[in-house]
């Protein structure tokens, strides 16, 4: 039985029984308990009932699993009967310093690369980014991968247009909206059945306009699908912005990790320096939608699996082949958004990216914006 006062028939939990029983609850990114971290402030108690404050230092789906968490394990502890309210207040974030002049409205930079074409990096980029939208973070997308678009067709905006605003005497351009996300492209700006033909440095300047140019306003979290390999737009981003991380997307293959070890080393390379926050891997198994519960391993088995191990990169999920993802691309709506097994596999995914993100920002130095030399 839990121990508490009762005067007069009216119950009462002191705030050391609360922080003792809050210590349990560990929080997934630090491996400390809540109450450790002074996530938990402002407790006041009276009949049954017990108000508190949880404090977050990011806008991130952790919060609600953390109220749950609290709330559930104060009534198993204490009182089944208790009522809890819990307040979420979001304190100051120690957040990366932004280029100013380019985009100071955003807090956190996610690289979406991989280290060859066809492996669906757009289609994990795009839900992704509508997955932490989903959860109330303000969230945008950058289709950097100039010769190829393919974001308006997956977020189903292909007939969307941009529209031009004017800040102080500039014409700057207004993200579109679609699923909570702001995302821009260059497919907005030309007819989707056009090549675009141009050389590396035209390609490198759209995308800074795609950057600079453009209205982003106050983002959590800005996701940059990159082309496929390495090219100019990676430096054009690193020497444009401090990116907080990447992201590599990869399936199982062989002949796919080949080029995504290149694309971790040119990220860690000193003269970059972003952190490599995980590995994605996409197509890890076929799953026939009738048949949830069989896996046919095409691509091969766990090769991002060992990857990650190989080079001490988290795992942040394994997705699945499923035809629901492939129509959901095609028609413009995120496979994210369904109730299903694969809707589920990219929350989770979604879920411990963040986890990562927190990590990173705890532990490591701001990432610096880098000066390459053209060679």
């Amino acid at each position: 039985m839990p121990h508490y006062l009762i005067r007069d028939h009216i119950m009462y939990f002191s705030e050391n029984q609360i922080d003792e029983v809050l210590k349990q609850i560990v929080h997934p990114a630090t491996g400390e308990d809540i109450v450790s971290m002074g996530l938990i402030t402002n407790i006041n108690t009276g009949d049954g009932k017990i108000d508190l404050f949880l404090n977050l230092n990011t806008n991130d789906p952790l919060k609600t699993s953390l109220q749950k968490a609290c709330k559930k394990i104060l009534q198993e502890k204490l009182d089944k009967n208790l009522e809890i309210n819990i307040s979420v207040q979001h304190e100051k974030e120690n957040t990366q310093p932004k280029e100013k002049s380019l985009l100071p409205g955003v807090k956190n930079v996610i690289a979406i690369a991989s280290g060859k074409g066809g492996v669906g990096k757009s289609t994990v980029a795009v839900n992704l980014a509508v997955a932490f939208g989903q959860t109330g973070a303000r969230t945008g997308l950058i289709d950097a991968d100039i010769f190829g678009p393919s974001v308006p067709k997956m977020l189903g905006a292909e007939n969307l247009k941009p529209m031009i605003k004017q800040d102080n005497g500039k014409d700057m351009i207004v993200p579109v909206e679609r699923y909570g996300i702001k995302t821009l492209s260059i497919g907005f700006f030309v007819n989707p059945e056009d090549a675009t033909i141009w050389r590396g440095p035209m390609a490198s300047n759209a995308f800074q306009q795609l950057l600079g140019d453009t209205d982003w306003g106050e983002l959590d979290y800005l996701f940059v699908d990159l082309p496929p390999g390495t090219s100019d737009i990676h430096l054009t981003l690193v020497q444009s912005i401090a990116v907080t991380g990447a992201v590599m997307v990869s399936t199982p293959q062989d002949v796919a990790l080949a080029d995504v070890i290149k694309g971790i080393n040119m990220f860690r390379n000193p003269a970059i320096n972003v952190p490599v926050l995980g590995i994605i891997e996409n197509m890890a198994w076929f799953t026939p939608e009738e048949l949830p519960g069989n896996r046919y391993y095409i691509f091969g088995k766990d090769g991002c699996k060992k990857l990650s191990a190989q080079y001490d990169i988290p795992l942040l999920g394994q997705v699945p082949l499923i035809q629901g993802i492939r129509e959901g691309s095609d028609t413009g709506e995120p496979a994210v958004l369904q109730k299903s097994q694969i809707g589920e596999a990219f929350k989770t995914v979604a879920d411990n990216l963040v986890i990562e993100i927190i990590r990173r920002n705890n532990e490591l130095k701001p990432t610096q914006k880098v000066n390459i030399s053209r060679q």
